[in-house]
């Protein structure tokens, strides 16, 4: 492990390919058990994501932070690199907001049609949908 070190690789990748890297001095993400922060020399870890946004501090205070929208997964650290392998996952410049929010009717109608036949199995699946969308909704807009 590098001593001292004042920042951290942050690596996110899903099936289709690399979505970001870039150095930081901070990341933040949602396990399935709460949030987490990484700071450079952290001890190494492992941990299951929640359907939530990353969060990469910039080195520069005067620029803001990325926002990656990350559709479940899990985050690897070690060696000041976190590498986060995701379902899927999108930056905050590439949602396409129109398509966003049209997932997210789709999966409400999905949801109330699931709760009418009470169909459970299907009614889970709709709330993973919306939770999906709501998600790709909040970092489009932050």
């Amino acid at each position: 492990m590098a001593e001292n070190a004042t920042a951290l690789t942050v690596s996110i990748v899903t099936p289709d390919g690399q979505v970001y890297e870039n150095k930081t001095p901070m990341l933040i993400v949602r396990t399935i058990n709460g949030e987490l922060g990484i700071l450079p020399n952290h001890i190494p870890v492992i941990a299951s994501l929640a359907i939530d946004e990353v969060r990469i501090k910039q080195i520069e205070t005067d620029q803001e932070d990325d926002e990656i929208a990350v559709n479940g997964g899990f985050v690897e650290f070690s060696d000041n690199v976190a590498t986060i392998v995701a379902d899927s996952a999108e930056r905050q410049n590439d949602i396409d907001v129109a398509r966003a929010e049209n997932a997210r009717k789709r999966a409400e109608s999905r949801i109330q049609a699931a709760q009418q036949k009470h169909d459970d199995a299907e009614l889970a699946r709709a709330r993973v949908a919306l939770r999906r969308a709501m998600n790709r909704l909040n970092v489009a807009h932050h």
